[in-house]
């Protein structure tokens, strides 16, 4: 049985211009309030990889968590920089910004 679809129409697999910090951080600009079961599910990695990923962020300096009754609740500091010495003049916040407007 012919797809409907072309191939412009379905996911492209592979390389992807972010890494899994980067969705991760997307996600949580996004929505604060997103469990880390979530997240992994939007990013496409296992709950396990998506603590890890926010326990650097936060370690780093670029997420706060701050516990709210029984879940956590996150927020991005967009004023950090970014950590590649290419991108290093540039902030969070910038690419952020380019990736993940405000809804």
């Amino acid at each position: 049985m012919m797809s409907n679809t072309s191939s412009e129409d379905a996911p492209r697999r592979g390389w992807t211009f972010l890494s899994n910090h980067g969705h991760v951080l997307v996600c949580i600009a996004r929505n604060a309030e997103m469990r880390l079961r979530e997240v992994a599910s939007e990013v496409g990695i296992t709950e396990r990889a998506a603590h890890a990923i926010v326990s650097d962020l936060v370690s780093e300096g670029y997420v706060i968590r701050t516990r709210v009754g029984n879940h956590n609740r996150y927020e991005v500091r967009p004023d950090q920089p970014l950590r590649h010495p290419l991108e290093h003049d540039r902030l969070v916040g910038q690419l952020l910004a380019a990736v993940a407007p405000e809804r």
